[in-house]
């Protein structure tokens, strides 16, 4: 039997043979162009490439943002998630990645990219000229925080909701703008108060609120479309979530809940109803799921609804 090294000591080859022994090996000869107009362009060839292809670009792109809002923090800076895509015709191979990202360089100045109808709008038409196709599509997801003081010990601390806003710009110079906001929220179930002497089960509950905008929608200095989503939600929970509770707040919270008890049902039919009466909302579809917790499972409930149909 050998005997195994106690010592700690290793005698290390140099960088340059360790990569070697990774197997690294040392450049081959160059024959290809290095400049640009001499490289060959693949994807700018053209052909019968049998189908036109609706939407082809980048997703998962991450970039700081400067999102503006009625609530406190009024400015803040956020991580966007940006989705970028445009169609491809089917005489043409393929899109140009590189032009998604330079058109989110060129849209950073000096106050950071801002994140609002008006900018988006002029990143689509920049994007639907650079890369001159027919429509793109512009998705961006984001957390957006927002100030929660404690109902009785007005202790600050912040929440969010996660919230995407996306915009398909046509070179006709048509629009459409769609967002989703997504909130948390309790519930109280209904049953369980009615049933019990003395409880009854809350759960920790998701709003989501998938909305199309009016035509002549435009960024609002009156009325933020964040907050007014976020207003739905919340004033028609059981209670809402508060980052910071002390007992006297706990206290308010749990009492509110046993006073407003809510199916997912209740739910999404007292958030539509606020949904309808807001004149920019177009279309919308409401969600609420909540993560039960006596059961195993979850509950859901669903509601679409386009104003178009009355």
């Amino acid at each position: 039997m050998s005997k195994v090294k106690t010592s700690s000591y290793i005698d290390l080859p140099n960088k340059k043979e360790r990569h070697k022994l990774f197997g690294s090996v040392e450049p081959g000869r160059k024959t290809k162009p290095t400049i640009k107009e001499e490289m060959a362009d693949l994807q700018n060839s053209k052909e019968d490439f049998l189908f036109a292809i609706n939407a082809v670009g980048i997703s998962n792109v991450k970039y700081p943002i400067v999102v503006s809002s009625r609530l406190n923090p009024t400015t803040q800076t956020t991580i966007g998630t940006f989705k970028l895509t445009a169609n491809v015709e089917r005489t043409s191979k393929g899109t140009n990645m590189s032009r998604f990202l330079e058109e989110i360089e060129q849209s950073d100045d000096d106050n950071g990219f801002q994140i609002d109808f008006g900018s988006l709008t002029q990143f689509a038409k920049n994007l639907q000229k650079r890369l001159k196709q027919e429509n793109v599509s512009i998705e961006v997801s984001f957390p957006w925080f927002y100030e929660r003081r404690g109902p009785s010990s007005d202790k600050r601390g912040l929440n969010y909701a996660d919230v995407t806003l996306q915009i398909d710009y046509f070179d006709d110079e048509t629009i459409h703008f769609s967002a989703t906001l997504s909130a948390l929220i309790t519930t109280l179930c209904p049953c369980s108060k009615e049933i019990s002497e003395y409880s009854a089960h809350s759960q920790r509950g998701r709003v989501t609120m998938e909305v199309t905008f009016t035509n002549d929608y435009t960024d609002d200095t009156t009325i933020d479309w964040k907050e007014a989503l976020l207003h739905a939600a919340e004033s028609n929970a059981s209670a809402m979530i508060h980052p910071v509770l002390k007992r006297p707040d706990e206290k308010f919270v749990t009492e509110t809940a046993y006073e407003n008890p809510r199916f997912v049902e209740d739910i999404v039919r007292l958030v539509a109803a606020d949904l309808y009466e807001l004149p920019f909302i177009q279309k919308f579809t409401v969600t609420c799921e909540n993560e039960e917790s006596i059961h195993m499972h979850d509950a859901i409930a669903t509601i679409h609804y386009t104003k178009e149909n009355e």
